[in-house]
C-alpha cells in the first residue's frame, strides 16, 4: 500500500473574500501547478471541503517534510492565497477501487 498523507490547506491573508474561487489572483497559475502535481501522481485527491475555506488534499509521499517543499512552490502559496494547515499521515484500511 503506498503511503498517504491528509493535508488540509486554508486561506492565506492574501485571500479576497469577494471573489469566488477562480476569480482569485493567479487562479490559472496555481491550476496549473495543481494539475501538474495530479498528473504526476503526487496528489491523488484534491478539493475544497463545506463552503471551500479549506482544502483536503490526499498525497503520495514519503513525508511532511516533502510534502510542505513541493506545496511551497504552489503560487498561490507564495502569494499567500493559501496557508498550510496540517499534515497528517493518512491509513488507508478501505479501499473499494481494489475490488473493481
Amino acid at each position: 500500500m503506498p503511503s498517504y498523507l491528509a493535508v488540509r490547506r486554508v486561506r492565506g491573508p492574501a485571500w479576497n473574500p469577494a471573489l469566488p474561487l477562480r476569480g482569485q489572483a493567479q487562479w490559472t497559475e496555481h491550476a496549473a501547478f495543481m494539475n501538474a502535481l495530479a498528473a504526476e501522481g503526487f496528489v491523488v485527491l484534491g478539493g475544497p471541503l463545506g463552503d471551500g475555506a479549506e482544502v483536503l488534499l490526499i498525497i503520495a509521499a514519503d513525508g511532511e517534510d516533502t510534502v510542505r517543499a513541493r506545496l511551497a512552490e504552489d503560487p498561490w502559496t507564495v502569494s499567500g492565497l493559501l496557508a498550510l494547515k496540517s499534515v497528517e499521515p493518512w491509513t488507508v484500511l478501505l479501499d473499494s477501487r481494489s475490488q473493481r
